[in-house]
């Protein structure tokens, strides 16, 4: 399987050979969705929760007398209709142990996303990116205009600063690196930018 590899201007340059063993593999659904729910879990942190009546702290002295003060009874300070109370339907602190998914399914499943990528046509091959000094959000919008899109995903083998910085305040266009990928939004991305280097990685680390 041929690619087309662009110039920055969107002007043709070469072609690249993409590996059939990557690129041209039936699309799995379910190991693709078990990669992708896992990857989600592990990066929920876990901390959130609330606080019932009974972990809220103080409360265990009774306000006042039951009777003779005219007020409404009252057993704790930390009844959830006060302020400063337990929650009534309190949502728990989750101790959830990380899942795991073992490389050879991990690696199997990112096969099957570049194949269903290619197979819908979504690569864009560039020879190199570069971000001339000062970094500009121009450059970056510059080059996407020439590719003949908007919005993308540019993967890359390693980070590139210059890049980050000039696409720091651009919500149509995401940077990832090969190490650090997003399974999810691969799949979903509309456009994905890789560079001559980063289809060699991809051989390396998916062959």
């Amino acid at each position: 399987m041929e690619i087309q590899v662009y110039k920055q201007n969107g002007n043709d340059n070469s072609t690249a050979e993409l590996s059939e063993k990557i690129f041209g593999q039936p699309f799995n659904e379910d190991l693709v969705h078990q990669l992708i729910t896992t990857y989600i879990a592990n990066g929920h942190q876990n901390t959130k929760g609330q606080k019932n009546r009974s972990a809220v702290r103080g409360g265990g002295k009774k306000p006042w007398a039951q009777k003779g003060t005219g007020r409404a009874r009252a057993g704790t300070i930390r009844s959830p209709i006060w302020r400063g109370g337990g929650i009534t339907f309190a949502h728990k602190y989750q101790d959830v142990r990380p899942k795991k998914i073992n490389k050879k399914m991990y690696r199997a499943a990112m096969r099957s996303i570049w194949s269903k990528l290619a197979s819908e046509q979504k690569i864009i091959a560039l020879d190199e990116f570069l971000i001339e000094s000062p970094p500009k959000s121009s450059q970056v919008k510059e080059i996407l205009s020439g590719l003949g899109f908007t919005s993308a995903l540019a993967v890359l083998p390693n980070i590139n600063k210059d890049l980050e910085l000039a696409s720091k305040n651009l919500l149509e266009f995401n940077i990832q690196t090969l190490n650090s990928i997003d399974p999810a939004e691969l799949l979903n991305a509309k456009k994905v930018i890789v560079t001559s280097e980063t289809l060699e990685s991809l051989n390396k680390a998916l062959s």
